[in-house]
């Protein structure tokens, strides 16, 4: 995709800017999240934010919704510069790749310490994927999730800590070159603040009797995919297929064009399954 198949205005927004304006809210309002959240009782301390916390619902509403838009708007940046990408290096792309991946399990993460319905889905779900990986799966398992043995403790540490610093780590060449100020983009900033006091984040109530629960709206074609494939096929080679093909989408590569054409074949693919998953 290149620059002139993009409407002009598309180009001219600054959304490396906006993205960054909900990643400095995202973190701000995380702090202030994880001051109030208990690990060792998940769902408890997640629904007494809401209810006994003063302005706790909307700063984790904040921090939800931030988070996602920090997402959302980087993925829209990176088609917007992908054209002035050509320069970087191998290893610099590799690195700038592989913070999407990190940034989702941040996100995924997050789903999971909520410890309701769908928190808790996501989070067996997740554990059942890497226990079916050979050799390394497990050992990743017990390092970043361990639900079955330890609850929501290393799940939060992931969270808050190892993701958190390794984003920072594959990002930070990258995040040199911007230089913002808040003060410069308060309708960005305005809207995120105001879009979260009147859109609170979701968590489910008790859901006796419910024999499917939809998981977050990113992993909605993987929870579809899994119903008909192994865990992994269905959650490991098959996202790590898409993210592989991010790798060597590069225009110098001899295997540029059908790089595009697997892709847009995977997001097509991806979109159905997603669909086929709301349908439930």
């Amino acid at each position: 995709m290149t620059l002139k198949a993009l409407p002009g205005h598309l180009i001219t927004v600054k959304w490396g800017a906006w993205s960054l304006v909900c990643l400095y809210i995202s973190l701000v309002s995380g702090v202030l999240v994880a001051l109030q959240y208990d690990p060792v009782a998940a769902y408890y301390s997640t629904a007494a934010m809401d209810l006994l916390v003063p302005f706790g619902q909307y700063f984790r509403s904040l921090h939800f919704y931030s988070s996602q838009f920090f997402f959302l708007l980087a993925i829209i940046h990176l088609i917007v510069v992908y054209h002035s990408t050509d320069s970087y290096t191998t290893a610099q792309w590799s690195r700038l790749i592989a913070t999407l991946p990190v940034v989702l399990l941040l996100l995924f993460t997050g789903y999971i310490l909520r410890a309701d319905s769908t928190g808790a889905s996501a989070g067996a779900i997740a554990e059942a994927i890497l226990m079916d990986i050979p050799l390394f799966g497990p050992a990743i398992n017990s390092a970043f999730f361990s639900i079955t043995d330890h609850g929501m403790q290393r799940v939060y540490v992931t969270h808050i800590i190892t993701f958190d610093l390794l984003w920072l780590a594959l990002a930070w060449e990258h995040l040199r070159r911007y230089r913002i100020r808040i003060t410069d983009y308060l309708p960005a900033a305005g809207l995120v603040l105001l879009f979260s006091v009147f859109i609170a984040a979701p968590i489910d109530p008790e859901k006796l009797g419910v024999s499917y629960i939809s998981g977050p709206w990113f992993f909605l074609g993987l929870q579809e995919l899994l119903r008909y494939l192994p865990p992994l096929i269905a959650g490991f080679i098959f996202p790590a297929s898409f993210v592989f093909a991010l790798f060597l989408a590069r225009k110098h590569h001899r295997f540029f064009t059908s790089t595009l054409v697997f892709l847009l074949i995977w997001l097509l693919l991806y979109l159905v399954l997603s669909f086929l998953a709301l349908m439930h």
